[in-house]
């Protein structure tokens, strides 16, 4: 709605980049022509440069609001283009701004506060009619990028406009609406004025004169303009149809068959008790807040008096001090400052504290309060809510459950709109709940669209809707197969999908299993067989078997291995002699392409310290000596030292950081600093470099599908990679407890198990 005092560039910047603990509310924030780097100095910037212009009186900071239609996401990139050619197509191409996208409504909007004042002629920029230019603009570029297309041009005058927009913003029936819902057939059909004032006296209302034209007030005070209701009803058209202007007779008091109320505005479902509720509350808060100012200025007041004595106090001990004139004339100086920081102190605190007792006790819209009362978890107001006949369920790409719902799902609410839509926080993300449907909201990961699923299955039921695009679809089908909920897609299409994917994960899955039973009795078969002995190395310095060593036949006999003495046979033959070696208890191998096991060590275990023998690995080089790469065992490496972890169990995040990993964390940090620099209140962002100091887990964030632990230490905010088990496991700790990071790169509590 507007406002009749001017504008002022700072409130309006704190505002639109104010997160207002909200997930789902701040997104793309942009300064353009500052050359400032922080907000804040951004903000003395544009309030200088307005200084210089001393001649304008009007007002100096243009605020213009782009919403889109429900359900309508662009593009970072197509919302820059927007916000730069609109303030272009104004004449504010090269003015001072700040703009910032809210997503926090049921429409997702950029507000950009425009400094009017020119940065270098510091001349005012007025746009004549800038609504025609606007609306020519919008269609331009709704055909340009493929966006909806929605009415720019109203038929509705400027009165008729704002009186829609209380409607919209409060949720009380305007003055315009009753007229025009109740009597205006009544008042069209009067043939003398007489009649009229007849007609106006049984609504509660009159008919006067003022200056050029007539206006209709209400017993409540509530005043319009005639033409405003309808445009026969000017003065002029009246005047034509009914003759000069009469005023009405004095009557005695008249009682009126209806009568304007300020009410709520048309619902579907019956708001009486919650609007006496309101009026009520309403009606006490001022009586209340007035109390409780009282009781703060009379603290205050206390407080003040006490400090003047306690100064008295100190006056009195200095006069009665000894010593020269010069050191009392510093003390009383002393003395009176500290009096003076001490008050100015008291009414700082006073001042904060009649602030908040103003936004405790501050009175609310009807639409405000019905939001204020969701958000404190009143059913009934969230019901009123979504039964306003301006609601409307989400658009775009949303998911829809039916069938046996599950109650109790307990999200953490971000926020709560005008028209009953919920906002619940998913991770880094956030979904939409409008009574009916989820949406999710801006970019759609996995784990938000995960999330989603669950939360439909568990409010509406498992049979699932899903309306949007095909990428989205996608998306869906490809969360609810990994997830593996207990859903079904209503589409026949969906779903056959669906359960492809699904048997594709659970045949992956026994192959996992069925290998690691493999594993598992392949490391139980060598434990029950023991070790094998070796006998002394021989000049290559290998181990020779001794006689307990078993030979590895594949059809000749004889043929004898070194190394470690594990045996298969292929045949009966060979078994007999297996047996006769004196191990017949060992089980035979029957798998295909099996064959001399043990002959000769894989690949990864080669050069290995059990392959090397115990005699004169390396030479030590004497004084003057150079050791030679010839002077090392024929086994070892030359390329230089590397690490060999091969006996070591393996940990979550011990496989190193994948480029998609360094490419996600660099964009988390560039973006976080980038709101830093220009005054967020968000402490400084870094990557993790193994650097000393106890940090403690700051919560977990998901970029472009890669998992990211946040660990607080100092002032500061380290970013580090992991894999999703371990970001899994990482839920379960909590904020602010101290964790260890492992030299393999994997989280672990300070006292407890390796997370």
């Amino acid at each position: 709605m507007r406002s009749l005092k001017k504008s002022d560039f700072a409130g309006l910047v704190k505002y639109v980049t104010d997160e207002q603990s909200k997930t789902e509310r701040l997104g793309l924030v942009n300064a353009t022509n500052c050359e400032a780097d922080t907000m804040q100095a951004v903000i003395g910037e544009v309030l200088a440069t307005q200084q210089l212009n001393t001649r304008a009186e009007g007002d100096k900071t243009f605020h213009l609001i782009v919403g889109f239609p429900p359900g309508e996401n662009p593009s970072e990139a197509v919302l820059k283009d927007i916000e730069e050619r609109l303030c272009a197509g104004l004449g504010f191409g090269e003015h001072q701004r700040v703009s910032a996208v809210h997503h926090d409504t049921d429409h997702m909007h950029i507000h950009i506060a425009i400094n009017k004042i020119h940065p270098t002629r510091n001349t005012i920029h007025e746009p004549y009619q800038s609504y025609k230019k606007l609306a020519d603009m919008c269609e331009m570029l709704e055909e340009e990028h493929g966006l909806q297309r929605v009415n720019h041009k109203s038929a509705r005058t400027l009165s008729q406009g704002r009186a829609n927009d209380m409607e919209q913003h409060a949720g009380i029936e305007s003055l315009v609406s009753w007229i025009k819902r109740e009597c205006l057939e009544e008042i069209r059909t009067a043939k003398t004025w007489e009649e009229l004032h007849q007609v106006m006296g049984d609504n509660g209302l009159d008919i006067r004169q003022r200056a050029n034209g007539f206006v209709i007030e209400s017993e409540d005070g509530t005043q319009v303009k005639a033409s405003t209701v309808a445009r026969d009803l000017s003065k002029s058209k009246l005047e034509s149809r009914l003759g000069a202007f009469e005023e009405t007779a004095a009557q005695a008091e008249r009682k009126a068959k209806r009568r304007y109320d300020k009410r709520p505005t048309r619902f579907k479902v019956n708001t009486t008790e919650l609007y006496a509720r309101y009026q009520e509350e309403q009606k006490n808060l001022t009586a209340a807040r007035k109390v409780e100012w009282n009781n703060a200025r009379g603290k205050k007041d206390r407080r003040i008096e006490a400090a003047k004595r306690s100064n008295r106090l100190r006056r009195s001990a200095i006069k009665l001090m000894g010593g020269d004139r010069l050191s009392k004339k510093i003390l009383y100086a002393q003395a009176h400052k500290a009096l003076k920081d001490e008050i100015q102190s008291i009414n700082k605190e006073h001042k904060r504290e009649r602030q908040e007792l103003y936004e405790q006790y501050k009175r609310r819209a009807w639409a405000d309060w019905l939001k204020q009362q969701a958000l404190d978890g009143d059913k009934k107001a969230l019901e009123a809510l979504r039964a306003r006949e301006q609601a409307k369920g989400l658009q775009g790409d949303t998911i829809k459950g039916e069938g046996g719902a599950k109650p109790g799902h307990a999200s953490v609410t971000d926020n709560i709109t005008k028209k009953g839509t919920i906002i619940f926080r998913t991770g880094s993300g956030a979904v939409r709940d409008d009574g009916d449907k989820l949406q999710v909201s801006r970019a759609a990961t996995g784990d938000a669209v995960t999330e989603a699923l669950r939360m439909a299955m568990e409010r509406y039921g498992n049979r699932i809707t899903v309306t949007g695009s095909p990428r989205f679809k996608a998306q869906v089908i490809v969360a609810a197969a990994t997830s593996n909920l207990p859903i079904t897609f209503a589409d026949a299409g969906l779903e056959r999908r669906r359960q492809q994917l699904l048997q594709q994960e659970n045949s992956h899955d026994r192959r996992n299993e069925q290998a690691g039973r493999g594993n598992e009795r392949g490391r139980a078969n060598r434990r029950s067989n023991g070790r094998v002995e070796r006998g002394p190395a021989d000049d290559n310095g290998r181990g020779r078997g001794t006689a307990d060593s078993r030979a590895a036949t594949t059809g000749r006999a004889g043929d004898s291995q070194r190394g470690r003495g594990q045996s298969v046979s292929t045949g009966s033959t060979n078994a007999g002699r297996r047996n006769d070696a004196g191990n017949g208890s060992r089980p035979i191998l029957n798998k295909p392409h099996v064959g001399r096991i043990g002959g000769k060590p894989p690949s990864f275990a080669k050069n290995r310290l059990r392959t090397l023998s115990s005699l004169g690995v390396v030479r030590f080089a004497r004084g003057g000596e150079v050791l030679l790469p010839g002077n090392a065992p024929g086994e070892l490496e030359h390329q230089g030292a590397k690490p060999d972890n091969q006996l070591r169990w393996g940990v979550s995040g011990s496989g190193g950081i994948t480029p998609d990993q360094t490419s996600a964390a660099d964009k988390y940090i560039a973006e976080r600093e980038a709101k830093r620099l220009k005054g967020f209140d968000i402490p400084k962002h870094s990557r993790y470099t193994n650097q000393d100091g106890a940090v403690t887990h700051g919560g977990i964030r998901n970029v472009q599908g890669q998992s990211l632990a946040l660990l607080n230490r100092g002032d500061e905010v380290l970013v580090l990679p992991i894999d999703k088990a371990t970001a899994q496991r990482m839920k379960r700790v909590r904020i602010g407890e101290a964790v260890t990071v492992t030299p393999q790169g994997s989280l672990k509590r300070s006292k407890g198990r390796s997370r």
